[in-house]
């Protein structure tokens, strides 16, 4: 009798399991996100923190830190040219990632749409995209070299003798246009792609009703496309603003920085490795960082309101 008031009810054993159950589920979880979690705070977290620290110091990244300078580091940055005057040549950066989205967009949409061989154009403006930065910084190497490169060829071809050729990497005022041009064709594959899959997840249904009410091309684009891809047009503009204030393989693979195409980012490398000012770097390191979470919250803000305001 008392074995049988003992052993549990089928209810209690139903109970018993399914907390075995849940507590065998969270302990899985926990057991899965704990490799990631773990080498994002020993690769990511800790390594900011680090260089948030070594900020204050006049570290040359050897031995220990025994000077500690305050905010001198950032002092020096915003009054020293030699440092902060290198945001400029992001100015140029910042108008090619402009012209980036304009392309990516005006290709995407017309790719869109029915025509001829439209799969091959596709895998010609995505096929950039693919190649490594550094491949693709020696082959233009080749391509601007003044004698004997690839432009010169294109240039005889043209009838124009090669003497009044210009320097696209000599001359100071084409040499960031050159290389913002480089980072166009590298990178407007992949907004291209982006914009593609957003425009053809729109349904056909809508493009068919607005051309029975006479809709033309423009107005499918300005009523239909834009709305619809504002998202990812807003995500690519992130990106594409905060590739400009970072730009750092093309430019340093072909010039190295030299001749006026430094970009903060090669000034930050330079400053660590070369100078070995590593506490400097590392304040412009966090200079850059607070920079480019500016920019996010400035466009995040202007593309909500213009979305609110267009609702309305």
């Amino acid at each position: 009798m008392a074995d049988v008031l003992a052993a549990p009810s089928p209810a209690g054993r139903r109970r018993d399991s399914l907390f075995t159950y849940k507590r065998q589920k969270v302990l899985i979880s926990i057991l899965f996100l704990a490799s990631p979690l773990i080498l994002l705070l020993v690769f990511t977290y800790l390594p900011a923190i680090n260089m948030f620290l070594y900020s204050f110091t006049q570290w040359d990244g050897f031995g220990s830190i025994d000077k500690y300078v305050g905010l001198q580091n950032y002092f020096d940055i915003f009054t020293k040219p030699e440092y902060f005057s290198v945001f400029s040549v992001s100015f140029v950066y910042f108008i090619g990632a402009i012209v980036q989205l304009a392309l990516a967009l005006y290709f995407a949409t017309i790719l869109s749409f029915k025509i001829r061989f439209k799969n091959f154009f596709k895998a010609v403006l995505f096929f950039p995209s693919l190649i490594n930065g550094v491949a693709i910084g020696f082959t233009f190497l080749y391509f601007f070299r003044p004698e004997g490169g690839l432009d010169s060829i294109i240039f005889s071809l043209l009838g124009i003798h090669p003497d009044s050729m210009p320097l696209w990497l000599g001359d100071r005022r084409l040499i960031n246009v050159s290389l913002t041009a480089v980072s166009i064709w590298r990178y407007m594959g992949f907004n291209f792609v982006m914009f593609v899959g957003a425009i053809q997840s729109i349904p056909s249904e809508i493009y068919e009703a607005s051309e029975i009410d006479g809709a033309d091309r423009w107005q499918q684009f300005r009523h239909i496309i834009m709305p619809g891809i504002r998202p990812i047009f807003a995500l690519s503009a992130i990106l594409a603003v905060r590739g400009a204030l970072s730009v750092f393989e093309i430019p340093y693979v072909m010039t190295n920085g030299m001749n006026g195409s430094s970009t903060f980012v090669i000034q930050t490398v330079n400053t660590a490795f070369k100078l070995n000012k590593v506490g400097l770097a590392s304040a412009m390191a966090i200079v850059l960082l607070v920079l480019i979470v500016i920019v996010t919250i400035i466009q995040n803000v202007l593309l909500n309101e213009k979305e609110e305001t267009q609702k309305l």
